[in-house]
């Protein structure tokens, strides 16, 4: 059995952060909490060096009873996850500052943010649980920071959601297991084929509705616009963007390497469940006034687009390179959104952004670039993402879920353009209030998640180009 530790250090950096942080934070003074911020911003640097250092030298490998592995999939989803990670870390500065449970906030994002990384990784059913508690369960806390009405209510939603969501999913666990007698992606492979269609199935749709709670997709989205609206900026961008690339991961992998044979027709199942989760996405967002409460209903509509590359697994060999280039651009753009509503905490409407471009033309500019990019406009990430994607569907036999795709896409720049329009428009009243100067460290996030975007989109063939290598089982 392969032990290698070292193949873990991103997982461990955090979980050690986690650990160093609490027992610190619990003898530092309130003014020098920010410390237990900046090691969370060491493990994750260190996490990144190390999974560089890993795909560099191609040491892709299974770990601890092949329960864990390290391949492309899970190198592409470690930088995309500690990268988002930093960027949240960054635009939570402001937020928590000298708060009386500061260094509970960072560790309580350190652990969920190592739950993630584990889902990026799971190679077995009983890793993939245990990833899905570990990443859920100090976001529920998370979601409830701010102990005001609002973040009570988006917590107890989060939870219950999660915790009847989670059963199911373990309960599907114990069905595929009873159906292939194993709970490795490698042994259900080839004991699945062959087991009872029906206990298979059951037992699939139980799994799903796990991964559909972490990524937000319907029929299991109800939880993302209260929990967006009522938690702090910070948390709503968080877990409208990492759980999502854990959770997509994860099924990606679940399907091609345990579910590849089986008769069960997960493919139609999962296209059905996109189209459903674009379109109602969109439609939730076009009325919205509340900036938080679009971003989460957009965010629906992003997963309706990303599900379509798992409808394709088998199908299309665009499918994997696809799936984590929109995976990468999405974080990055959806990140620089929240960045931006983080850096002007009383705009919470549309019209409150009226005058933006007038008094803070650089976060305008942010704004521009990060909502046209969630639209897939050229030359940002998501424009090659969507592209890649609408092309792995085509090539999976799916024309049709591509075409309502498009149609959804032009949809839904009517409700970006909504919050665009007041940007250039001229007010007597400073609805908008100014951050921190221009060197406000949500401010400097926002700036940065734009640049990233646009610079995913030039070089977005790179990016192709690594996440094309093998899955292990």
């Amino acid at each position: 059995m392969n032990e290698n530790l070292a193949a873990l250090v991103p997982e461990l950096a955090l979980l050690g952060a986690a650990v160093i942080g609490l027992l610190a934070g619990s003898w530092l003074p309130r003014r020098r909490q920010w410390i237990v911020a900046a090691l969370a911003a060491v493990a994750c640097a260190t996490g990144l060096v190390a999974t560089a250092v890993t795909m560099a030298t191609d040491r892709e490998q299974t770990v601890f009873s092949a329960a864990f592995a390290v391949d492309t999939a899970t190198g592409v989803g470690r930088l995309i996850v500690l990268t988002a990670l930093l960027l949240v870390i960054g635009m939570s500065v402001e937020t928590v500052r000298n708060h009386a449970r500061e260094a509970e906030y960072w560790v309580l994002l350190l652990m969920t943010g190592a739950g993630t990384l584990a889902l990026v990784g799971a190679n077995d059913l009983l890793m993939l649980f245990a990833a899905y508690l570990l990443a859920s369960v100090p976001a529920y806390a998370l979601a409830g920071f701010a102990k005001d009405a609002l973040g009570t209510e988006a917590a107890l939603k989060y939870y219950l959601m999660g915790a009847l969501l989670g059963i199911t999913m373990l309960a599907g666990t114990g069905l595929l297991y009873a159906a292939g007698h194993a709970t490795h992606y490698g042994r259900l492979a080839t004991t699945l084929p062959s087991a009872p269609y029906g206990l298979v199935a059951v037992g699939l749709v139980g799994v799903l509705a796990g991964l559909l709670f972490k990524i937000g997709g319907v029929p299991a989205h109800f939880w993302v616009p209260d929990v967006t609206d009522g938690a702090p900026a910070p948390v709503a961008a968080y877990v409208t963007t990492l759980p999502k690339v854990g959770g997509l991961i994860a099924g990606y992998r679940l399907l091609h390497q345990a579910l590849a044979d089986s008769d069960v027709n997960w493919s139609l199942l999962i296209a059905i469940l996109a189209a459903v989760t674009m379109t109602l996405g969109n439609l939730g967002a076009f009325f919205q006034t509340s900036v938080k409460r679009l971003l989460a209903y957009s965010t629906i509509s992003q997963v309706g687009y990303l599900l379509m590359a798992l409808a394709v697994t088998t199908r299309s060999d665009l499918a994997q390179r696809s799936l984590l280039l929109y995976l990468a651009a999405y974080s990055l753009t959806n990140l620089g959104a929240f960045a931006v509503v983080t850096a002007l905490p009383q705009a919470r409407a549309l019209d409150d952004y009226r005058g933006l471009a007038r008094r803070h033309p650089g976060l305008a500019a942010v704004l521009v670039v990060c909502l046209l990019g969630l639209v897939g406009t050229p030359p940002t990430g998501v424009f090659l993402g969507k592209l890649e994607i609408f092309s792995a569907t085509i090539d999976g036999g799916y024309t049709w879920l591509a075409a309502l795709a498009v149609a959804n896409t032009v949809a839904s720049l009517f409700y970006y353009l909504r919050w665009l329009g007041p940007l250039f428009l001229t007010t007597d009243t400073a609805a908008v209030d100014s951050p921190e100067g221009w060197g406000g460290w949500s401010a400097v996030t926002a700036h940065l998640a734009g640049v990233l975007s646009l610079t995913l989109g030039i070089a977005g063939q790179a990016v192709l180009t690594v996440a094309e290598g093998p899955l292990l089982s």
